[in-house]
Parts: structure tokens; C-alpha cells; sequence
């Protein structure tokens, strides 16, 4: 069921119906909402109410309403919901003219642009009276206008704001909430001060720059030549001064405070780009033009992929996983994300030009590369895995114009905090729902011992707020527990501190951290467990080569294993004896894995690595292995499912705290399929034997719907994967590649 028809039910279900919809004011949005929730039948009827005649007629005759009145009180009297759709300097006349008159309980709403503008109105007009007032905003609209343009599905997959104020009570709130919801709305609430400084930027901003540039060009005689030889830029970026003048003239006049507010910054940054012209400074043009295009393009890429993900999620993105098949070919997984983040990171704050090949083009590694641009670091690319990244030096960061989102990639958000601990500015770091359920206290903890000023959520979640300006001294810190992510927040942040900075984990971790500062010329000390730095060294840029992920790879070494009959090449993967823990497991369970064309690139080991079919046993994962596999556990649970005799897992109760509490998901599938699984606290025992087909969910892990991709190769009958909308932004080529080696893996419906 759609959100749409849940949202219909749940009005429904208030009451049979909801009684009279009086829309005041039948242009385009006011008619949309009427004739879509007249066509829902939510009410038992749709009035509308417009001085223009010929708007009166045409909504009737077009079903946009059941009738018309010309009277505001009689149409109003006795209606459960009033939706208040006149132009924005209108509304303070017409909001007076209604506190006159008996609402009773009617909920009143508006679909105004300025929303400040709205409620001072609002309380100028109704303070001291009991009314239901719940202020909104659609962001949609098209090409043409008027009643004649109502279009019931106007609002479908689009925003609607609403900005509660005191006179919004909950079940108003609730109730205009899920009329947009109805309509196929997305729905989000927020302040109103919010609302207009985000819509000045974002829609009024760029509405007066286009007015203005047409305007200067064409009160000029000498210039309407221009116009002849105008290009397609010029008329895309021209289009919206064909909006409606006097909507336009209305709406800066509503919005002004913020509209200026916007005007002055963009006034900021527009003068600093002639004094780059003037100057001839053609690195500070570079910065601006690779920040925007790629701004443009990494945000299009989330919004895109968001609502790829929503859409998939409304609809639970399934994967159907068929049985059989064997393994063959030779493949090069995606690059490795854990060194694409640190290429950005360490490049950044190198001195000189850093040139990465193989970047992973992933929605978390983007995360980072944007972190550092809005921290004034020109990066060129990425363009097929290249990135060119000119470095600011350790001290060259300047303050970002606002938070840093780093969408669910918990790698950026846990580095990068020690980084910023030691900035002269403040930072905000905040990501996606999943990332802000993740916990964070294991690096503020440490942090605030080396002397930062950093304040998280609840329970140690994000976001994060760091205070800049703090003063850094090294410390030796001994970890509770093994985390690479703490390792080199610390070690990042002991970059910074006075003296030195040890770090001491409980087992290994993975080292790219301390292998890239060296590859950047940073001298850093390790002695058995324990890494440290000290303050006073620089980075020098470098070249990088990403290898294969060896994460990524480990879905297809364990489907090579089990599938029978199979010989699989896995190119240029990295072998890091700290992430090798996948391949020793399998090979402790009688894999026949070998590495081929052993080589070093840029400090990092890496291999071909050939894998063959292999009768797999059971056995006791040693836990010096754990954290050298802890993100691979999920499908080496297949492998253990499909092997002779009981494996153990212990110590892994990091696994809890994933992207989901990966123990207990894959438990719960693998006993769905047929499987004895028994979760533990801290990991889990599993019977080998055979694996059954059957529905399991993904949990929006996408390391969860891949490892059950992986076990259909051995399963008895097909498998349905659900929500697994997540694989698309985690690992895009996925589908592509199991279907090129041979599993037998789609989006249902698409096999």
C-alpha cells in the first residue's frame, strides 16, 4: 500500500466523510487540490469561491468543484476545511474578513510561498480567538495557469511544506497533513523562519536574478542583438522571468527579510568573482565553477538516488534470487571506499596538486569529496574514477557556509570529526535517517579527552556539533574496542595536537590510514598495536591508485566457493593484511582462493585473486580474525550455512551496530530459508546443510540483500529479497556483474 492510500485510509477513518472543502481561490493550486480531493471523495462536497466569474464557471463545468459561491460566509459556514488559496498579499484582507464570521471548527489553511509573511497576518487578525489555522506550502506548479490548468495530480511525488504555528493544534495538524498525503504529497513540516530563509535561496533568489538579467540586457538597445544569438544556456537559465510578474512582485515584497538576507551573501560572493576576473586569478574561478558543477551534480545525484530509494522503499524494491548456476569469468569489483575517503581527506590538506585514479564513485566517498569543497578545497572530478585534488595545506580549511551532511557513510562523519576538532571554526556534521541512529560517542569520547568541544545528539548520535578554536594535546589512548574509523579519527586529529598522539587497539585493523600518511610523506610510528604521530610534519601530495574493494569482492569469493563447478578471477583487488580476514576465514573453511600478480600500488598490496568451487566445512572463526572481516560477516554466514558442520562466531558484537543489527537480520533469514542459526550477544552458531528458498527482508542493509543473492547458488528454490533499494546507492553495478559471472539475480519483474 502507497503512503498516498495510507494516508486516504487513515482520513477516512477519522470519519466516514469529512464534510464541506471550501477552496477560496480556483487558480491553478487552489483547483488542483480541490478537483484531487474531490475526485478522492474525502468530502461530501467541494465548494470554491473566486471574484472571477469565467473562474467560477469553468471550475463547475470542468468537475474541479461541485459548485461556486460568491459569498466567503455562506460558503464557509459550517465546513470542515477552508484551504486559502489567494495571491500572498491578499491573504491579510481575506484572513480579516474570515475572523468576522462563525468557522466553528473548521481547519483553515493557505498555500502561500512566504509563510512569515502569513502568520504575522495570521496573528494580527486572530489572536485572542480560537481558530484551527495550519499554514502550507506546495512546491509544485506548471507551465500554464488557472482554473483550466487543475490537475488532480498536481502534488503526486512532490513537496508540500506545512509550517505549524500556535494556532495549529495536533489534530489539525494531522488532518492537513494527510489531505497532501492523500494527494500523493511529500509532506515535511518545518519552522517558518526555516521555510523562507530555504525558499529565498532556493526559488526567490534565482526568480530575481533571472528578472534582472533579462531586464538589463533588454532596456539597453545595444543589447537586444543579444537576444538574437542567444543559446540554450541563456534561455534555460532566462526561462523563469516568463513567471507572473505580479505573483513575483507580491512574494518579494511577503519575503523580503529573507530575500535580502539571501541577496547579500549571493551580492558576498558575486564580488569576490570580479575581483577573480579583474585579477586574472584563475584558481579562485576554477574553485568556484568545480565547486558548483560538482555540487550541482553530487546533490542531483543524492536527490536522484533518494528518490530511486523512496520510490523503491514505497514499493519494496525485491530482489528475486533464482537457485543454480555456476561461476566463471573475470570481473574488477568497484574501488576500494575506505581509501577513496582518505585520498580526499589527506589530499585536502597536502600541499600541492594530489592525483587519485580508481576513486570509488559511491554515494558515501561523494559524501566526503563535497565535505571538502564546502570547506573551499578545489577538486576536479571525479570523471571515470579520476579525481585532481589542489590541497589547502594542514591549516587551509576555511569555514563551511553550513553543516556537512555525509548522507549514511558513518566513515566520514567518525574521520572527519577528528579533523575538525583542531579548525579554527566551527562545524556541524549531520546525515541521513540511518546514519543519525549510529553511534558516536566512541570517537567524542577520546576527542574531548585530547581537549575538543564536541556536543552529539541523544545517546551519542549524531549530528555533531564541534566548536573550533580548541587547542589539541596528544594523548596515549588504548581502545575498548578494535575500530579503524576511531584509529584514524584520533590519529587525524593527533595531526593537530601538541605531542604525540598513540593509539592502542585490542586487535588489528585495517592500516590505510597510517599507509597513506606515510604515502603523503607524514611520519608515523607504529610498534606492534599501537599507531602514533606527532604535530609538526606536513603533507606533500602524491599520486593515488585506488585498488578493488575487497569488500566488494567478498560476495563474489564466497559465490565462486559455493557455487559448484566454478572458477572465478576477481582483478587488482587490494589484499591489506589488515582486511584479508575474508580470505583467511574461507581458507580456514577449506576455500581454494590463491593471489595472482601480487604487486604494490601506492602503498597498498594488491593481487588477483583466483577463487574455485570447494566442499566447505564448519569451523571456529578465530576472533584475532573478526575485526579483518567484521563488514564481511554477513555473506560469510552463507558460507558457513551452506558448509559441512557448525561454525562459531565470538567477539563480533560490533555487528550489532551496523547499517542493522546484522547478527540478528541474517539470523532471522537464515532460519527463514531453513537454516539452523542461533544468534549470540556478540555473534552466532550455524549448522551447515542445505538452504531453502522463501521471502527474507534486507532491512535496507545492503549487505544483507547481497549475501542472500549470494545464497540462491545454493538454495532449493528461488528466494525474494525484499527492500533492497539500498544496493542501487551502495553498489550500483551489482545486478550487472552477478549476472555477468552467472547468478541468477534481478529486480523482480525485470529477470
Amino acid at each position: 500500500m502507497s503512503d498516498s492510500d495510507v494516508a486516504v485510509t487513515q482520513v477516512q477513518s477519522a470519519t466516514p466523510k469529512l464534510g464541506r472543502l471550501v477552496v477560496v481561490g480556483l487558480g491553478l493550486i487552489g483547483g488542483s487540490f480541490a478537483k484531487g480531493l474531490r475526485e478522492l471523495g474525502l468530502f461530501d462536497e467541494v465548494v470554491g469561491v473566486d471574484l472571477d466569474a469565467e473562474s467560477r464557471r469553468l471550475a463547475v463545468e470542468l468537475g474541479v468543484v461541485d459548485r461556486c459561491e460568491t459569498d466567503l460566509e455562506l460558503a464557509c459556514k459550517g465546513a470542515a476545511v477552508i484551504q486559502l488559496a489567494v495571491p500572498i498579499l491578499a491573504m491579510e484582507k481575506l484572513l480579516a474578513e474570515l475572523v468576522k464570521l462563525d468557522l466553528g471548527g473548521a481547519v483553515l489553511t493557505d498555500v502561500g510561498s512566504a509563510k512569515g509573511n502569513v502568520v504575522r497576518a495570521a496573528r494580527r487578525c486572530f489572536t485572542g480567538n480560537d481558530v484551527r489555522f495550519v499554514p502550507g506550502h506546495p512546491i509544485a506548479g506548471s507551465e500554464q495557469s488557472g482554473v483550466e490548468a487543475a490537475n488532480a495530480q498536481l502534488f503526486r511525488r512532490h513537496k508540500v511544506i506545512l509550517t505549524p504555528c500556535e494556532f495549529s493544534d495536533d489534530s489539525a495538524l494531522q488532518l492537513v497533513d494527510g489531505l497532501w498525503r492523500a494527494l500523493g504529497a511529500d509532506v515535511e513540516h518545518m519552522d517558518v523562519e526555516h521555510h523562507d530563509e530555504v525558499l529565498a535561496a532556493t526559488s526567490h533568489l534565482p526568480h530575481l536574478l533571472a528578472f534582472t538579467l533579462v531586464d538589463s540586457l533588454a532596456k539597453r538597445s545595444e543589447n537586444l542583438e543579444i537576444f538574437r544569438y542567444a543559446a540554450g544556456g541563456f534561455r534555460d537559465f532566462t526561462r523563469i522571468a516568463g513567471s507572473d510578474p505580479v505573483m513575483w512582485h507580491d512574494i518579494f515584497l511577503a519575503n523580503r527579510e529573507a530575500v535580502l538576507r539571501t541577496l547579500d551573501v549571493f551580492r558576498d560572493d558575486l564580488d569576490a568573482l570580479r575581483d577573480a576576473v579583474e585579477a586574472g586569478d584563475g584558481h579562485q574561478l576554477l574553485g568556484v565553477f568545480t565547486r558548483a558543477r560538482v555540487a550541482r551534480e553530487h546533490f542531483g545525484k543524492i536527490l536522484a538516488r533518494r528518490a530511486y530509494v523512496d520510490a523503491m522503499h514505497a514499493n519494496d524494491l525485491i530482489f528475486l534470487a533464482n537457485p543454480g548456476g555456476s561461476i566463471s569469468g573475470r570481473i574488477r569489483v568497484p574501488g576500494d571506499k575506505s581509501i577513496s575517503h582518505r585520498s580526499i581527506m589527506l589530499g585536502s590538506l597536502a600541499e600541492g596538486v594530489t592525483r587519485v585514479e580508481g576513486f570509488l564513485e559511491g554515494e558515501d566517498a561523494l559524501a566526503t569529496l563535497q565535505a571538502f569543497r564546502d570547506m573551499g578545497v578545489v577538486i576536479e572530478g571525479p570523471h571515470h574514477g579520476r579525481v585532481t585534488i589542489h590541497g589547502v595545506g594542514l591549516n587551509g580549511l576555511k569555514a563551511p557556509a553550513g553543516p556537512l551532511y555525509m548522507g549514511n557513510s558513518g566513515t566520514s562523519m567518525r574521520l572527519l570529526s577528528g579533523l575538525l576538532a583542531a579548525q579554527p571554526f566551527d562545524t556541524t556534521l549531520t546525515g541521513d535517517a540511518s546514519l543519525s541512529k549510529r553511534p558516536m560517542n566512541r570517537v567524542a569520547k577520546p576527542l574531548r579527552e585530547m581537549g575538543a568541544v564536541i556536543e552529539t545528539g541523544p545517546e551519542g548520535r549524531p549530528p555533531l556539533t564541534i566548536k573550533g578554536g580548541q587547542r589539541l594535546t596528544g594523548m596515549e589512548y588504548e581502545m575498548p574496542m578494535a575500530s579503524a574509523q576511531v584509529k584514524s579519527c584520533l590519529l587525524l586529529a593527533g595531526l593537530y595536537a601538541a605531542g604525540r598522539t598513540a593509539v592502542t587497539e585490542p586487535a588489528p585493523t585495517r592500516d590505510h590510514t597510517e599507509r597513506m600518511l606515510r604515502g603523503f610523506g607524514y611520519p608515523v610510528e607504529v610498534s606492534g598495536s599501537t599507531a602514533s604521530v606527532e604535530s609538526g610534519h606536513k603533507l606533500t601530495a602524491t599520486h593515488i591508485e585506488v585498488p578493488a574493494d575487497i569488500s566488494s569482492a567478498a560476495f563474489f569469493l564466497v559465490a565462486a566457493s559455493i557455487a559448484e563447478n566454478s572458477e572465478l578471477v576477481l582483478e587488482h583487488v587490494g589484499i591489506n593484511p589488515t582486511r584479508t580476514g575474508v580470505i583467511d576465514i574461507l581458507k580456514l573453511m577449506g576455500g581454494d582462493i590463491t593471489l595472482e600478480n601480487q604487486r604494490e600500488v601506492g602503498g597498498e598490496p594488491v593481487a588477483d585473486i583466483r577463487v574455485r568451487s570447494a566442499k566447505l566445512k564448519g569451523i571456529d572463526i578465530p576472533e584475532d580474525l573478526v575485526p579483518l572481516a567484521i563488514d564481511e560477516f554477513p555473506v560469510l554466514f552463507v558460507a558457513a550455512a551452506v558448509a559441512e558442520g557448525r561454525t562459531v562466531l565470538r567477539g563480533a558484537a560490533e555487528l550489532r551496530v551496523k547499517e542493522s543489527d546484522r547478527i540478528q537480520v541474517m539470523a532471522d533469514g537464515l532460519i527463514a530459508l531453513g537454516v539452523k542459526a542461533e544468534p549470540t550477544p556478540d555473534g552466532i552458531i550455524i549448522e551447515g546443510g542445505s538452504i531453502g528458498g522463501g521471502e527474507v527482508w534486507g532491512h535496507g542493509d545492503h549487505r544483507i540483500a547481497m549475501s542472500f543473492s549470494i545464497a540462491s547458488l545454493r538454495a532449493t528454490a528461488p528466494i525474494r529479497i525484499h527492500d533492497c533499494a539500498n544496493v542501487a546507492t551502495s553498489f550500483p553495478n551489482f545486478l550487472a556483474l552477478s549476472a555477468q559471472v552467472g547468478i541468477r539475480v534481478a529486480e523482480e519483474g525485470k529477470a
